[in-house]
């Protein structure tokens, strides 16, 4: 690999600046931060009008003749502005998926619709009993004629009261080992059955119980074969955990920030916070684990553009940079003392609020896309061949 830097989107950065200072409106922010969705509809709208959401995609698919380098740099742009784009991320991830494993009538059906900003996708992975240990699955689909139909409870469904639909891991078949027996779904959210229930979280966003009373989908709403969901999950947690798209796009560079804080912040004696050597050294190791990240995303994406799909080493740059970013914001909260705790819109608050605001988002982190101790699990036993610490079930 090359690790020279160079910055492949430069040509596209002006004209995605002045997309997004025509078209994103500073209240966006407080609506997420304050409302806990983070997806505003309204700018989604725009990027599906303007064709950033469809750039790169095949033109049979519905894609548009937008640069993919402009729309990866319009997507920058709307992060470093502190907007998230959950939905389309999720979205993204399972389009993805569908496209390696999917029908044509799906990839025709569902891909062109995504881009178009019509369909929406949440990710019904996670249940009450099991946590990030999905394939202990409990909600059940069983074969009813050409249709399926729907049993269970899902939680941890982001975005949910957004989204057109949900991609539904299943039971169907419940005498098959525990990865073998599962089935993934594309459950729409206005089918009958369906419930929604909020739940507000530490990091402030509103995530989502979802509730599956005799769901009836058509047998077009499989993805993939029957039996076979776990295959189709790997291809999905591989977007998830870092090939491409608008999830993998990380915050602008915290160091910097936290630097610019301590250079102008003065202690008693008139020295600056920066001044200290303990505090310049932990910045320092911030500013190197993010090149870390950059470079582990680099590598993901070099094997991605080889046509293979990098499960471990998506795996390998979850984990870093997870527990990564909650180390960091456990140092910035030390280095900026009483000042740290101030939360988005108090008086005084450094950078705005939104190093309080991002410590508690980063608390979850490490569990969603997969727990750090099942990373660990799949990089022991995939990556360097380590016996399993626990017998198959």
């Amino acid at each position: 690999m090359d690790f020279w830097e160079s910055d492949r989107l430069a040509a596209h950065r002006d004209a995605a600046r002045a997309w997004a200072d025509a078209n994103v409106r500073p209240e966006w922010v407080e609506e997420q931060q304050d409302g806990g969705c983070h997806q505003t509809m309204a700018l989604h709208e725009l990027l599906a009008r303007d064709g950033i959401l469809a750039a790169g995609w095949p033109p049979e698919y519905g894609g548009s003749d937008v640069d993919p380098g402009f729309a990866r740099a319009v997507f920058e742009e709307i992060a470093r502005r502190d907007l998230h784009v959950d939905g389309w991320s999720t979205t993204y991830m399972v389009m993805h998926t569908i496209t390696h494993v999917g029908t044509e009538a799906q990839k025709r059906r569902y891909i062109p619709a995504a881009l178009r900003g019509e369909l929406l996708v949440a990710l019904g992975y996670s249940e009450p009993d099991s946590g990030s240990d999905v394939a202990a699955a409990k909600t059940t689909a069983v074969r009813d004629g050409d249709a399926w139909v729907l049993n269970g409870q899902k939680m941890f469904t982001s975005t949910a009261q957004v989204c057109s639909h949900v991609f539904v891991l299943a039971r169907t078949n419940p005498e098959a080992p525990k990865h073998r027996g599962l089935s993934m779904f594309l459950v729409p959210t206005d089918a009958a059955g369906y419930e929604r229930r909020p739940i507000r979280t530490l990091g402030g966003q509103v995530t989502n119980a979802t509730f599956y009373t005799g769901v009836r989908v058509p047998g077009s709403a499989l993805v993939g074969e029957a039996d076979a969901g776990w295959s189709v999950m790997r291809v999905a947690l591989t977007y998830e955990r870092g090939v491409g798209g608008p999830g993998t796009i990380e915050k602008p560079a915290m160091a910097a920030n936290l630097a610019a804080w301590a250079r102008e912040a003065r202690r008693p004696d008139g020295t600056s916070v920066l001044d200290d050597p303990l505090v310049a050294e932990r910045i320092g190791r911030i500013a190197v684990d993010k090149e870390v990240t950059r470079l582990l995303g680099h590598w993901v994406e070099w094997d991605a553009a080889k046509g293979g799909v990098p499960g471990i080493q998506g795996t390998m740059r979850k984990l870093f940079f997870t527990e990564a970013a909650q180390r960091h914001y456990s140092d910035a909260l030390d280095i900026l003392g009483a000042a740290g705790i101030l939360a988005p819109g108090a008086p005084g608050a450094p950078a705005g609020g939104k190093f309080e605001y991002d410590f508690r988002a980063a608390v979850v982190s490490t569990i969603y896309g997969g727990a750090s101790e099942i990373l660990r699990d799949v990089i022991a036993e995939r990556h360097l061949g380590l016996p399993r610490n626990r017998p198959r079930r």
